[in-house]
């Protein structure tokens, strides 16, 4: 099989792709009529144009149950692996990440999965790896969410390991850990091109440890770039202490306009107006009480922006004003962002002609 350059390993660029497609309403926490749905249908309809238009990689959430409200935010999600060897089939060059929860997915099971729909892609495939934060879903998968994240993580580092181990020896081989007993188990077929990209978003010290010592990407919010900037100074280091250099990745939602005026009129519409407060409130309530991926001391202005995007860095405004936001993450440090939209295929078009060729001029794309 001829591989594919997967292209989150491309140096020449700023990363740019779509996060959480494959759930109802996209990264908003709408109720506007517009907000997207997230059938696969429409997610072929983007792929496809994200594909034409040289975007790097389309990201999934992996969700089991909905954060409640009028909409029930994520009540409906296309379930990560299978969308993906989906995708996959319908393009040719972008990447497609599956996101996995360790404590769900059997370590063997993953291997092969991954290792097929890299098949399929040709070497386009990911993994996103989800270590669990989410108590209600693991209360409905019949699971238990370790208080502690040193069990979270640990389990996740063995769980790694045997998938790794799978991916990279030849012949069959028994596995004794803390978490796990196999016998004769072999990864046969194996990823196109070696390990595919490895993505880990971490906010505790021992998730960003974890995903220092085994992502080639860390996924991590934009809240305020002063404090990004140090932070992925501090985590750039971390790695190389392991010695390896991982790229930072951060998450943006995009309302692109002619005018400022008409993009503003938009945010107030959609994330203000007509916000799904109780599922906004859910959400943090949520992320505060099992995770750390979002700083506490600025909890205002996420609620604010859990309305607008799911946290996500606001990139509001005229093509040149959205571009220029990009430029800010790309001289914070980050490898890349991911793009949400209203209605992704409705909206990313006049992205694809307006900020796409600015982004060029300047090096980025």
């Amino acid at each position: 099989m001829t591989a594919t350059r997967n292209p989150m390993f491309a140096e020449d660029r700023f990363l740019l792709g779509t996060f959480s497609s494959n759930c109802s309403s996209g990264m908003s926490v709408t109720k506007v009529p517009e907000r997207w749905v997230n059938s696969f249908e429409n997610n072929v309809r983007l792929a496809k144009l994200l594909d034409e238009a040289g975007i790097d990689f389309m990201l999934p959430i992996a969700r089991w149950i909905g954060y409640g409200g009028e909409t029930d935010f994520h009540g409906s999600v296309l379930e990560t692996m299978t969308w993906a060897a989906g995708l996959l089939a319908h393009t040719r060059d972008i990447a497609v990440f599956a996101t996995i929860h360790t404590a769900a997915n059997n370590p063997v099971v993953v291997a092969k999965q991954i290792a097929t729909i890299d098949q399929i892609g040709q070497g386009r495939a990911g993994l996103n790896i989800v270590a669990g934060w989410n108590k209600p879903e693991y209360e409905a998968l019949g699971l238990t969410l370790p208080d502690d994240h040193e069990t979270r993580y640990g389990y996740a580092q063995e769980w790694f390991d045997v998938v790794r181990k799978l991916w990279r020896e030849s012949e069959y081989f028994d596995w004794n850990g803390r978490y796990f007993t196999l016998k004769h188990v072999r990864g046969d077929p194996r990823p196109v091109s070696g390990t595919p990209p490895i993505l880990n978003a971490a906010g505790s010290p021992q998730g960003r440890d974890f995903a220092t010592r085994n992502a080639n990407f860390l996924f991590t919010p934009a809240i305020d770039l002063a404090r990004s900037k140090d932070e992925i100074q501090e985590l750039k280091g971390q790695a190389a202490t392991h010695g390896r250099d991982v790229g930072v990745l951060t998450f943006s939602h995009v309302i692109c306009r002619p005018t400022e005026e008409e993009a503003r009129a938009y945010l107030e519409y959609t994330a203000r107006d007509n916000a799904d407060w109780e599922a906004v409130d859910n959400l943090v309530r949520l992320q505060f009480a099992h995770a750390h991926s979002f700083p506490h001391d600025l909890l205002a202005l996420i609620r604010d922006r859990m309305a607008m995007g799911h946290g996500g860095f606001p990139l509001v405004g005229t093509p040149i004003q959205v571009a220029d936001g990009i430029t800010a993450l790309a001289e914070a440090g980050f490898k890349g962002t991911t793009l949400s939209f209203i209605d992704y295929v409705a909206e990313f078009p006049y992205f694809r002609d307006t900020v796409l060729p600015i982004l060029a001029e300047r090096g980025l794309r």
